[in-house]
């Protein structure tokens, strides 16, 4: 067995107050968001971890890229019949979680899973690359396939279809908007008495916040 009791280090390098902080989770959210991105540390600042619960009654989890948030909610793409997007089919009661090491934060979101608008999907496909896209058409996420050359032959075979052609979008591929229902924000401290902020949504749109026990 490794023993990996002794990995521990102390977290000295911010607080989270309640006289520094808005009354929309949003907001702080967007304030640390970018306050990482101009720390430099993170490879890719958008890196969260999207749990469900899979059909089979098992959490799963898996790391996506956010790509849009605001009042309304976060917004990912996927593939709908993959794993994920089936799992949300079935209970669209989701966990979106950030971790940030540089700046010793997490912030964890619970909330409600809906499929984006065609619009919104169609916007979103239509800025990614052609190899992007392509990727999009010809892997069916989630699904046993023979080999890696299996996917690269028909890669291959869609890039000369395509050639000089527009891709369209599948049918089956588009986004995901997660509608905030909880987020705590975690901000590590020495002698692990960390400061944990958690917002509730209330019925009037407002927000409950709470500070909860390291």
């Amino acid at each position: 067995m490794n023993d990996l009791s002794n990995y521990r280090k102390s977290y000295e390098k911010s607080e989270l107050l309640e006289t520094n902080i808005p009354e929309d989770p949003i907001n702080l959210f967007n304030r640390w968001f970018h306050e990482v991105e101009d720390f430099g540390g993170s490879g890719e600042v958008n890196a969260m971890t999207v749990s469900t619960i899979g059909l089979d009654g098992f959490p799963k989890s898996r790391v996506v890229l956010l790509k849009k948030f605001s009042e309304e909610g976060f917004i990912f793409y996927t593939n709908y019949n993959s794993e994920k997007g089936k799992a949300i089919e079935a209970n669209p009661n989701v966990c979106l979680s950030f971790f940030w090491q540089e700046a010793e934060r997490q912030v964890i979101i619970k909330g409600i899973a809906q499929k984006t608008s065609e619009i919104i999907s169609d916007n979103y496909f239509d800025s990614r690359p052609d190899g992007s896209k392509l990727g999009a058409i010809v892997s069916h996420q989630s699904e046993v396939i023979p080999s890696r050359t299996f996917l690269e032959e028909n890669l291959k075979k869609l890039e000369t279809e395509f050639e000089g052609k527009p891709i369209p979008r599948p049918e089956n591929w588009g986004g995901y908007i997660v509608t905030p229902l909880q987020v705590e924000f975690w901000q590590g401290r020495p002698n692990r008495l960390h400061d944990r902020i958690r917002y509730t949504s209330q019925s009037d749109f407002s927000w409950k916040i709470e500070r909860l026990s390291s």
